[in-house]
């Protein structure tokens, strides 16, 4: 692959595809936990404000990881044969249901989806398990990506913690 007038090699786009990824993943996703925390503040105003941005940006790179991973391994049979790996199986599943999120990440969508918008977007979770499996199982060094897991897993559970009124 060439970039400019440099020579990226596959490894570093796939690396660099897939930690923009889960970089901007973890960030829509911890958005409603850091408002909790950090009240109404204009930075986490305009996370929120931003959020669909960031979360169809997170799509956008494992879309690009995955085409730089298709073009590297071109062939039916190898993508198949690799794609029921679980380490690769996890990440398959994971971009279709960002594909979906992505796709309904509209107001059009939200107004004809209704009630159903939610839970559809609810999803992410799934998505994110599927995400952290296929990083940690595709991974010369898993470590990081239970690191990653672990701080998006506290930071998530402090939705659970009551808000103090000052």
């Amino acid at each position: 692959m060439r970039h400019a007038t440099d020579t990226i090699s596959y490894g570093k786009v796939i690396h660099e595809t897939g930690q923009w990824s889960v970089g901007l993943l973890f960030l829509a996703m911890v958005i409603t936990p850091l408002r909790r925390i950090f009240t109404s503040t204009k930075w986490t105003s305009s996370l929120l404000y931003h959020r669909r941005a960031i979360g169809v940006a997170s799509f956008a790179y494992a879309a690009h990881h995955t085409v730089v991973y298709l073009e590297r391994k071109w062939g039916a049979d190898l993508i198949l044969t690799e794609g029921l790996k679980p380490s690769l199986a996890t990440g398959w599943v994971a971009l279709l249901i960002f594909l979906l999120l992505a796709v309904s990440s509209n107001n059009s969508s939200v107004r004809l989806l209704g009630r159903k918008w939610k839970p559809l977007h609810r999803s992410v979770y799934i998505a994110a398990a599927l995400v952290f499996a296929h990083w940690a199982l595709a991974s010369f060094d898993p470590v990081p990506a239970y690191i990653v897991l672990g701080l998006l897993c506290v930071i998530e559970l402090l939705r659970f913690v009551p808000n103090r009124k000052t």
